[in-house]
């Protein structure tokens, strides 16, 4: 390969995770989107955000639908980010405990 070639698949290979990192942002705010609607339930019903069952059932989940190559555990701790951050989106917008 080419100084050249390389340069050009670096600047491919960047491309296509720059539109993976949009989809991935839209698919997060998707989910954000859904997160406020249980926290205005939750809220409605004096509920508390943070249901630890759930929160495995969750895990359980993405564990199970992980095809690698990234290691269960790295995509359950990527998951336990998400889960916080969503929690503070209940927490701080919708007013839920």
């Amino acid at each position: 390969m080419t100084v050249d070639e390389a340069k050009e698949a670096l600047r491919a290979c960047r491309d296509e995770i720059d539109g993976i990192d949009r989809r991935m942002v839209a698919l997060l705010n998707e989910r954000s989107r859904v997160v406020e609607r249980i926290g205005a339930v939750k809220a409605s019903m004096d509920m508390p955000v943070y249901e630890p069952k759930r929160e495995d059932a969750v895990y359980a989940n993405i564990v199970a639908a992980n095809g690698g190559p990234i290691p269960h555990e790295s995509v359950r701790r990527i998951f336990e980010r998400i889960i916080d951050e969503m929690r503070t989106l209940q927490r701080t917008r919708m007013g839920a405990k």
